[in-house]
């Protein structure tokens, strides 16, 4: 029972940091169609920037926060120099353009900070809960938390805010948003702001965990992407539930059957979602006549 408990909390723990890239990634694709594989990158981005900034002499929260603001300038840049001059390029040129980006910016990190890896201090302590046999780090319910406060948030934001109803107009048909005064570039612009600034939080909360350095983001860019298909690429509700099962899938997998195969499952996932049900779990069948 209680190491059904530490793998069910491991995962849970590894699940919401996939969960939030994929909502990077969905966030993304939902306003403007672009899969944006440079959204490991923010993850990298915050927890280094966090780290340095930290070291630097800055406390741990203004440093969290510049870090979320340098992962923003950078997500609007990325919108505005790259994506932007490419508007009506097929989705493969997009595509491309958002892997070269991830490699720019991790080559420019490379640079700037170094090739180490980092780690920043828990944000309550280290002392271990115990429950029911299992322990519980601290930094995994900062994790949770902060995994759930973005969820809840983001839902306002879409659901109840005239941004987050210009956003699902911009998705719904970009065309008639602009005709009655959506602003479509501002949108699209916010949306590679705002996916840039869950990345980072991301990065932030799971650096005391795991360790950040430069070329972090790759992985967590593939495993995100992951998460966003078996939940139903486009879905904000799906990349939740995808993310949050894909840590479930690689905690007991790496339990269970063996750790060498962990990282393997995102591209089983991957696979298995094509070829079963390309929708994704919550995703919806769509029909476009020609």
């Amino acid at each position: 029972m209680s190491e059904l408990l530490q793998f069910l909390i491991s995962g849970l723990t590894v699940g919401a940091v996939y969960a939030l890239v994929a909502l990077g990634f969905t966030l993304v694709y939902h306003a403007s169609d672009v899969v944006n594989f440079a959204q490991g990158e923010f993850v990298m981005l915050g927890g280094m920037v966090t780290v340095f900034a930290y070291a630097a002499g800055l406390p741990l929260p203004l440093a969290a926060l510049l870090a979320v603001i340098v992962a923003v300038v950078v997500g609007l840049l990325l919108y505005w120099l790259a994506i932007a001059p490419a508007r009506g390029a097929s989705a493969v040129s997009l595509i491309i353009i958002t892997i070269g980006a991830s490699i720019l910016l991790r080559g420019a990190a490379q640079i700037v900070f170094d090739k180490q890896f980092h780690k920043l201090p828990a944000f309550s302590g280290d002392a271990p809960i115990h429950l029911l046999g299992a322990v519980i780090q601290p930094q995994s319910l900062w994790v949770l938390g902060g995994a759930a406060l973005v969820v809840l948030t983001l839902y306002y934001v879409m659901e109840r805010t005239l941004i987050g109803k210009a956003v699902v107009a911009t998705a719904a048909n970009r065309l008639a948003a602009r005709l009655v005064g959506v602003n479509v570039a501002t949108v699209m612009a916010l949306a590679f702001g705002g996916s840039a600034a869950i990345g980072a939080i991301a990065g932030i909360l799971i650096t005391p965990i795991t360790l950040t350095s430069y070329d972090v983001g790759t992985l967590l860019a593939l495993k995100g992407f992951a998460a966003a298909m078996l939940g139903g690429m486009g879905n904000p509700l799906g990349a939740v539930i995808g993310g949050l099962l894909l840590g479930l899938l690689e905690s007991f997998g790496a339990g269970y059957v063996s750790s060498t195969y962990k990282d393997a499952i995102a591209f089983i996932v991957i696979l298995a979602v094509l070829f079963v049900a390309p929708q994704g779990l919550v995703g919806r069948r769509t029909v476009e006549r020609v």
